[in-house]
């Protein structure tokens, strides 16, 4: 018998999600959302199979409900879910990016039918809603899975084999120790991309070139200021106090800094650069962690039209893969610098060797 899933909330998130499932499984998909335009758009193009605009009369029928709508939005969702009277086994996850208060709500919920499951997908798009969604979009993704403590493993495989077409890694945490990772990894450098974007608009009454002048490491540096002000609010104070223990780490760090540059302390201020860039230089995803190894290949290109088309073909035509790339620099009418990302050693060794025949300047970065 075919199982339904009801995924609340048709963001990126939540729409990628149901195209996958329906690309890859064959359940049934109900889709709930506040939007009608957006449950429209989801039934015309075959997101999802039915559409409600009532949450619980939609989660009755499930098998699975995902709940992928904001932070606060799906606290609000699991408050509504302890007062449902459920009459068949149903297994509920979410995905939202802070665990901890969401685990909180669930662990109220006072059912013998219903297994809750935190999970959030690391994955995302510059780009937000139904529109943006794409059913590869957590291919290699982490996948955490912060499961109650009454959860049975049945009920784990149940939720991975749901999600196995997504062919991301899974990774269990408990909540706390996912949100303290993610703070440090994630919405904190969101916060000081943010105060670095700031100081650059106030420094630009003084020096009006400074649009002009911000490449390079500055775009790079703050490119995530660019993401959805309203989804960050609502991690920042879903997560604040995790957020204020890192703030006040940061302002003690900087003062230090500060008190070296007011002194002279050259030695001291080189071992601190010396040590960010071992440490950085170790995230070395080719030898440990859990996220998936990309071996990069930087190539020099001009600035002219059809250049990145070239490189591109050259390597198609042998048949290597490319899993990203990215444009590190280019200026008008001077050389810029590729970034290819590929799966594996081999790859990146084979296009070495193609472009350098070519005549490309090219670079592996050991």
């Amino acid at each position: 018998m075919k199982q339904t899933v009801l995924i609340a909330g048709l963001g990126l998130i939540g729409g990628s999600l149901a195209i996958n499932i329906q690309q890859n499984t064959n359940h049934h998909v109900i889709g709930y959302d506040v939007s009608k335009k957006t449950l429209e758009f989801s039934l015309m193009n075959g997101i999802i199979d039915e559409a409600s605009n009532d949450f619980e009369s939609a989660i009755v029928q499930a098998d699975f409900c995902i709940l992928a709508a904001p932070v606060s939005k799906a606290v609000e969702l699991v408050e509504r879910i302890k007062d449902i009277t459920f009459e068949k086994p149903i297994i509920i996850t979410d995905v939202s990016s802070v665990k901890s208060s969401i685990m909180e709500a669930a662990r109220l919920i006072d059912s013998e039918y219903v297994t809750f499951i935190g999970g959030h997908p690391m994955a995302g798009s510059h780009k937000k809603g139904i529109h943006a969604a794409k059913g590869h979009l957590f291919e290699n993704a982490i996948y955490v899975l912060s499961p109650l403590a009454s959860c049975s493993t049945d009920k784990m495989e149940a939720l991975k084999m749901l999600l196995s077409g997504t062919k991301c890694k899974f990774l269990q945490l408990n909540p706390k120790e996912h949100d303290e990772m993610t703070s440090v990894i994630s919405h904190f450098p969101h916060l000081i991309a943010s105060s670095l974007v700031h100081q650059a608009k106030t420094w630009q009454q003084t020096h009006a070139y400074i649009p002009k002048l911000a490449a390079g490491g500055f775009r790079d540096i703050t490119r995530i200021a660019s993401s959805n002000p309203a989804m960050w609010q609502d991690i920042f104070f879903q997560n604040s106090k995790k957020m204020q223990k890192l703030l006040e780490d940061w302002i003690e760090e900087m003062q230090a800094l500060k008190n070296l540059l007011e002194t002279n302390d050259k030695v001291s201020m080189y071992h601190y650069l010396e040590q960010a860039k071992e440490y950085r230089d170790g995230l070395d995803t080719k030898k440990k962690g859990a996220i998936p190894a990309f071996y990069d290949l930087y190539v020099d290109i001009a600035d002219q039209p059809g250049a990145l088309l070239k490189v591109i073909e050259l390597l198609a035509n042998k048949e290597i893969s490319i899993n990203n790339i990215e444009i590190l620099e280019i200026r008008e009418g001077i050389t810029g610098v590729l970034r290819l990302s590929f799966q594996s050693k081999r790859d990146q060794a084979a296009g070495y060797e193609i472009l350098t025949k070519q005549g490309y300047e090219t670079m592996i970065e050991e």
